[in-house]
């Protein structure tokens, strides 16, 4: 439940459109709600501003399902990461107004679509196509959390005039996604031209050595730019979810 809804509950008690029993009714879950399976927390929005993300990977879809139902009596929005194509025809045939984005492997029911509550704009780069579905789960999940988000693809280091051809939206956005695999060498790039803070994804694209990005990951980490904060490999939701808190603020 987020501060909008509670605090019209709490007005239409003091106006006397709402009883006291049917608002306690409506707020008996406000902290969590247990289905056996799951332990929701719907106080989430009010202390994060954003409701908890359904993280789909090794859940059934009736356990989503089930989970979506609980979620929906309370929220305008739900997101479902890391969620297949198998499991997410039942949860759509289910909700008809969920939307399935199957490169990015996320799920999104928008009851009511989240108002711009970010200051600028969120940049997001991928250095290769092979990394554009982290880069896609990135972008889907700041954009759904209310912020304006752009996105380039392919303009990695091994043709940096892709890059500098994207100087002036670089050179505007708030924040910077960069998403890499390989070498992970392009948020050290990005970094080094722009003031602005960069969040890099290690992604586990590459041959042998690259370890399943791990590679990246420590290349990332050990980045001579200051200004690159680094989060887990794959993990584009992650990198999309601060990069709205840092364009809150």
């Amino acid at each position: 439940m987020d501060k909008e809804s509670l605090l019209k509950i709490l007005a239409n008690v003091a106006a006397g459109n709402t009883s006291v029993e049917k608002a306690a009714k409506t707020l008996k879950h406000l902290s969590f709600e247990d289905i056996d399976y799951a332990h929701i927390d719907h106080h989430r929005s009010l202390r994060k501003g954003f409701p908890e993300v359904i993280f789909g990977q090794g859940k059934t879809s009736d356990q989503i399902i089930g989970i979506m139902e609980k979620m929906l009596h309370q929220e305008n929005i739900v997101l479902v990461t890391r969620i297949d194509q198998n499991q997410s025809e039942k949860v759509v045939e289910r909700f008809p107004e969920a939307v399935y984005h199957q490169d990015a492997r996320m799920l999104i029911l928008e009851k009511k679509k989240m108002t711009i509550q970010g200051k600028g704009t969120i940049l997001v780069l991928s250095a290769g196509t092979s990394d554009i579905p982290i880069a896609k789960e990135a972008y889907l999940t700041a954009e759904a959390m209310g912020n304006h988000v752009e996105s380039v693809f392919d303009v990695g280091v091994a043709g940096i005039h892709r890059l500098l051809d994207h100087q002036n939206m670089i050179d505007k956005s708030s924040v910077l996604i960069v998403v890499a695999g390989m070498e992970g060498a392009l948020p050290s790039v990005v970094a080094g031209m722009v003031s602005q803070p960069v969040i890099a994804v290690p992604t586990s694209v590459g041959y042998g050595v690259s370890l399943g990005g791990l590679t990246a990951l420590f290349a990332m980490l050990n980045s001579c730019s200051s200004n690159v904060a680094v989060v887990n490999i794959d993990n584009g939701f992650g990198a999309g979810y601060m990069a709205s808190a840092i364009n809150r603020t």
